[in-house]
């Protein structure tokens, strides 16, 4: 298997109907996170700050997942579960059919960011 070493090369491999989400939410956090630098690392896109991986997501056989430090999803532990998420301590896994809204991706992606240089 080939190693992915970029977000365009990433989103293209993984499963057609997961593209469009995937994209999606590339797209917001770029914009939440202008200043941070695009990252392939263990084996999924992410955005790092100073070397801290602020946010990643990935794409599996049935769903994909967005990843964030563990306070950013404790903190917004009620508005995960109200949108009939799950969530691990650090990850949010959904579908296309069912999207982590926009505006709860960038609430937990900011909250993500606190603390971190840059």
């Amino acid at each position: 298997m080939t190693s992915i070493t970029d977000h365009d090369a990433y989103i293209a491999s993984a499963p057609e109907a997961f593209q469009p989400a995937l994209q999606r939410l590339r797209e917001i956090l770029r914009r939440v996170l202008p200043e941070a630098e695009e990252i392939v690392a263990y084996a999924m896109p992410g955005f790092t700050i100073d070397g801290t991986v602020v946010a990643s997501y990935a794409a599996f056989s049935k769903q994909c997942g967005l990843y964030l430090r563990p306070h950013a999803l404790t903190e917004h532990a009620a508005e995960i579960a109200a949108a009939g998420l799950k969530a691990t301590k650090t990850g949010i896994t959904f579908t296309p059919r069912k999207p982590i809204p926009d505006d709860l991706v960038e609430r937990l992606v900011r909250t993500s960011r606190q603390g971190v240089e840059g």
